[in-house]
């Protein structure tokens, strides 16, 4: 006898949960754009879910704040926001696969391309569609990634010639190593470029937009502006700490006044009290040193919450700090919360953001993890719902 099941919608109830201020957004973008001044263009990354804030609503808040350009990763990236009414220009920025080329002429975006295919393809496509297809064209200057090279570049610039519908809109490169401050790399990357665009030039070819600079090179680097910056994290509130002779430096030069857009919360789920000598979590990591009251928080590295914390983060809980002990599970995490008074289930907790002075940041998270704010952000999974706040 078949069974029939009713599925029924509903708002999760699972207490864990990221806040996304889109103010917080906007207001970072509006401090971007003042810092590069009106002669420059700002390409706001919105890739990877916008660093794992959600590529739609917050394209919608940059689009209002008067962002002209969104920066995503693949056409897979772009679909959702032209399906979601965004009508800014969309740069490829890596790219596109054989076959995607129809559907990169028929929703207008701008591709980045590299290869001789790259021009053959988008030639057809647009030739079919009866169109001009913008393109922006990357060189490797010595990131070693994607682009091509200054021995490759003529090649490239041939097919350009050939192909009467396309036009090279745009011409960039990636800096490996612009947090750096003495990183003799820069300005050989630098070098290099600049010989870039006089081929370009040399080849008869004009591009309007010309880019290099990301959120570091863009608080660090002058030089590297050109006349088009690609922010990511800065929009998102973060920056990477910059380094000289493989220490840290700061100033009032290397600073942009950015805040936080996301809030990552939980509740206790449980209190459990121990006696001392007993060993907590998987593997027995962590063992009370005396009587010790311990909150369960509903939240693990399936949520993204780095196990390289295990033992070493923190959390926020009726305005004081909570320390981690024992190893963060895939859907629970303890932390000690003795001597914290009338602590309860229920208490909301911060696992990322600020209160009344205290604070617990990606860039905290990133430094226990050995790891970096961009990945903290982006590993956020989607199982923890993102709540959305003007």
């Amino acid at each position: 006898m078949a069974t029939t099941v009713e599925t029924l919608s509903r708002v999760a109830t699972r207490p864990t949960w990221a806040e996304v201020s889109l103010a917080n957004l906007r207001q970072n973008f509006r401090t971007v754009v003042k810092h590069a001044g009106a002669a420059v263009t700002v390409c706001a990354v919105v890739k990877a879910d916008a660093y794992g804030h959600g590529a739609v609503e917050c394209s919608h808040a940059l689009e209002s704040e008067g962002a002209n350009w969104l920066g995503v990763t693949s056409l897979d990236e772009a679909i959702p926001l032209r399906e979601a009414g965004i009508e800014e220009r969309i740069l490829l920025m890596t790219g596109f696969w054989r076959g995607e080329e129809s559907e990169i002429v028929r929703l207008q975006l701008t591709p980045t391309v590299w290869e001789v295919w790259h021009i053959e393809a988008l030639e057809r496509a647009s030739e079919s569609a009866g169109a001009q297809q913008p393109v922006h064209m990357k060189v490797d200057t010595g990131m070693g990634r994607l682009g091509m090279s200054l021995e490759e570049l003529p090649a490239v610039l041939n097919a350009l010639k050939s192909a009467p519908h396309l036009v090279l809109e745009g011409l960039s490169t990636h800096l490996a190593s612009s947090e750096v401050m003495d990183a003799p790399s820069v300005a050989e990357q630098v070098r290099r470029f600049d010989e870039a665009q006089r081929m370009v030039r040399v080849a008869g070819f004009e591009p309007k937009l010309v880019h290099m600079a990301n959120t570091s090179a863009l608080i660090s680097r002058r030089e590297t502006w050109n006349n088009m910056i690609r922010p990511g994290v800065a929009l998102y509130g973060y920056y990477l700490q910059f380094q000289r002779a493989g220490r840290e430096v700061s100033g009032g030069t290397l600073r942009l006044a950015v805040k936080p857009v996301l809030t990552w919360k939980t509740r206790i789920l449980s209190m459990r009290h121990f006696a001392a000598n007993q060993p907590l979590g998987y593997g027995g990591t962590y063992v009370t040193k005396a009587p010790t009251h311990v909150a369960v928080l509903p939240v693990g590295y399936a949520d993204g919450y780095n196990r390289q914390l295990s033992n070493r983060g923190r959390v926020i809980v009726r305005d004081h700090y909570a320390p981690i002990v024992g190893s963060i599970s895939m859907d629970l995490t303890l932390v000690d919360v003795t001597g914290i008074p009338g602590i309860a289930v229920g208490d909301e907790v911060i696992l990322l953001g600020t209160r009344d002075g205290l604070s617990v940041d990606a860039l905290e998270h990133a430094r226990w993890a050995n790891s970096s704010p961009y990945e903290i952000l982006c590993n956020i999974s989607k199982r923890v719902p993102r709540r959305y706040g003007s």
